[in-house]
């Protein structure tokens, strides 16, 4: 994860210097809740039909009285029988906490020993946390995650620059890091990257949306309101939307956004409108919804919010999605179509379809495919960005049930032997070579190129869990369990099948280690599910089917 491709020092940084504070850091803590935990997935007899989740509100957020050495997922009697991997995972995510001014307030991307250069793995990247985050909260350990909150909205405030140009006040940070000044008596002072260090100087679209959703964990599983409803809280959510929301030249109600600017920080074609951003973007929006207090100050954006809701919903799940009818339909597109009349409104050329689309579309699923612009359809599969619409209710009841069928019809091309692929088909050839602009990094079936990521088990443990198919979690689960420990956590897999260490992976990965102890407390307890995904927008919801062909 190469946001930043070099050793930054304090010069070179935005900083908080050590008086400089945090007035509602120190803000009442709520007293925990004494909420009985629901039974384990794995006690409960899992019949071929299973009903989604219909209402996440009304699913007590588990509270643990675990101490900082007793993991909330082996203390209940009524959960999974401790795996092996677990205590190693708890034991790997607390030595990757760091600390201010003692207190903690974040997790570094790695601590791999065995590397002699740290480039950027050693600062802590608001994307990389929110796993971390959700498995302290689920353990019921909220201090770390609340001063992660407060401290990156403090850096939100800081003038950022990147040469001469200056970004938008809303623009949260990709990483910070906490620097010791040995001239100073060790002296701590914080100092932040908001892409002028970037590969490519790209600024992190997605650290605001991933806050805003952070923010909505936080608030959810401790009951504790008095940070989100803080003045400074309300004021970070406007700046980041405003940011979002403001009008200009766009012509639909998706982001524009470049390269690199999220999870896939490096040249990878996403260029437009990427599906991991409009996933994200859909998320935080109804995130917002619920955070922003209802009050004169918040009314005119609340509206913005209410009406590119239904636009930008409107927009995905009729331009961005695809199955076999719809691919059918494109594949029949007339060309050069004027007039409001028009069927294919963005002028798609036929020719222009991969032929490996044809044999991978299933007659039974569908998918968001990455991007859509005028002339142009990017016909891959990005894991995150279809996770992300699921858990945040982009996708329907229908279509989050067709992207499982998918998961499941193509299990060996997007999972393999190491869940789970962050986008299929790999680039090759000629094509790699213009699209990456021959990054040695991204070579086929490597890193953001089909490479594998255990990070993104969470991602599809949750989306499972909401459309009620939990032994498919559990499977992914097993298999990562077979590897992840044994290969001391690395960062990603490399293989059309995910089976070899990536060439390049650094190893005691923090988001690997944390996506998969939320995965498995999730899957031991659904009611952490209440977290990270929202309810339906519809009142009806069907009943979501076990896929013939699941074996």
């Amino acid at each position: 994860m190469d946001i930043v491709g070099m050793r930054k020092t304090p010069s070179s940084l935005f900083s908080i210097s050590e008086s400089d504070d945090f007035d509602f850091v120190q803000a009442a803590r709520t007293p925990r809740l004494g909420i009985e935990r629901k039974r384990s997935l794995d006690d409960l007899s899992i019949p071929i039909t299973l009903k989604p989740i219909d209402s996440y509100d009304n699913i007590p957020s588990p509270i643990a009285e675990s101490g900082p050495d007793t993991p909330f997922s082996s203390t209940d009697a009524n959960s999974f029988e401790p795996h092996p991997v677990i205590a190693d995972a708890w034991e790997a995510l607390r030595k990757s906490v760091v600390n201010y001014r003692g207190q903690p307030v974040g997790t570094v991307a790695a601590c791999d020993t065995s590397s002699d250069e740290a480039l950027n793995y050693d600062q802590v990247f608001v994307r990389d946390f929110v796993p971390s985050a959700l498995a302290f909260l689920m353990n019921g350990e909220y201090e770390i995650v609340k001063n992660f909150l407060s401290r990156t909205l403090r850096l939100q405030s800081w003038e950022k620059k990147i040469d001469r140009f200056k970004l938008g006040e809303g623009a949260m940070p990709a990483s910070f890091k906490v620097i010791h000044d040995a001239a100073k008596n060790n002296a701590e002072t914080i100092v932040a990257d908001f892409g002028e260090s970037a590969i490519g100087r790209v600024a992190p679209v997605d650290s605001g949306f991933w806050w805003i959703f952070l923010l909505r964990a936080y608030t959810r599983s401790t009951g504790d309101l008095s940070l989100s409803e803080s003045p400074e809280c309300q004021k970070g959510i406007r700046l980041i939307l405003s940011l979002c929301l403001s009008e200009g030249f766009d012509t639909f109600p998706t982001l524009l956004c470049t390269d690199g600017c999220c999870m896939i920080d490096r040249r990878m074609g996403i260029y437009g409108y990427p599906v991991e951003i409009q996933s994200l973007f859909y998320m935080a929006l109804r995130c917002a919804l619920g955070l922003l207090k209802q009050e004169e100050e918040n009314k005119e954006l609340i509206e913005q919010i209410m009406t590119r809701l239904q636009a930008l919903s409107y927009h995905m799940r009729t331009y961005f999605w695809l199955d076999f009818e719809q691919l059918n339909v494109i594949y029949r597109y007339k060309t050069e179509e004027y007039s409001h009349t028009a069927v294919n409104k963005f002028n798609v050329i036929p020719d222009s379809i991969p032929d490996w689309v044809f044999d991978f579309m299933p007659s039974k699923g569908g998918y968001f495919i990455g991007n859509v612009s005028p002339a142009r359809m990017d016909f891959r599969w990005f894991a995150l960005g279809n996770c992300i619409a699921i858990l945040g209710s982009l996708a329907t009841p229908e279509q989050s049930v067709a992207i499982m069928d998918l998961i499941e019809e193509r299990w060996e091309e997007l999972v393999g032997e190491m869940p789970v692929k962050v986008c299929y088909p790999a680039i090759d050839g000629h094509e790699w070579r213009i699209v990456t602009g021959c990054d040695p990094k991204n070579t086929r079936w490597s890193y953001h190129n089909g490479g594998s990521w255990p990070v993104l088990l969470w991602l599809l443990t949750a989306a499972c869990i909401k459309t009620g198919r939990p032994y498919i979690a559990k499977k992914a689960i097993e298999l990562a369990e077979s590897r992840l420990l044994k290969d001391s956590w690395p960062e990603y897999y490399d293989g059309k099948l995910g089976r070899y260490i990536g060439k390049q992976s650094r190893k005691y990965q923090t988001w690997s280690i944390a996506g998969y102890l939320v995965a498995k407390m999730m899957l031991e307890d659904p009611s952490n599910l209440g977290m990270v995904a929202l309810e339906e927008d519809k009142p009806m919801k069907p009943v979501l089917k076990r896929s013939s062909s699941w074996t």
